[in-house]
């Protein structure tokens, strides 16, 4: 699997589960989230995906703690399990 396959699985199930989302491809701002979107219930979600042992960069780690601290939902995802989870906590 690569890293556009799951980003596939996730903007999927996300529209499957009444998430509006969109995969960012080109921005004027760096570091920006893989897949932006709302919640159901209105909340801004941000998911930075990343395959096998990448890991998010400081910017893009500082882009997802901008996020939290504002209360929206931001954080790193390596599968789909890892999406479910993190949203499942909110």
């Amino acid at each position: 699997m690569s890293e556009a396959k799951v980003q596939t699985r996730i903007l999927q199930w996300l529209k499957d589960n009444d998430y509006w989302v969109f995969k960012t491809i080109a921005c004027n701002r760096s570091g920006i989230m893989d897949i932006v979107g709302c919640s159901p219930s209105g909340q801004f979600v941000g998911i930075e995906v990343k395959f096998g042992a990448n890991k998010a960069s400081k910017l893009q780690s500082w882009n997802i703690l901008e996020v939290a601290s504002r209360g929206g939902i931001a954080f790193v995802a390596w599968s789909l399990e890892d999406v479910k989870n993190a949203l499942k906590a909110k």
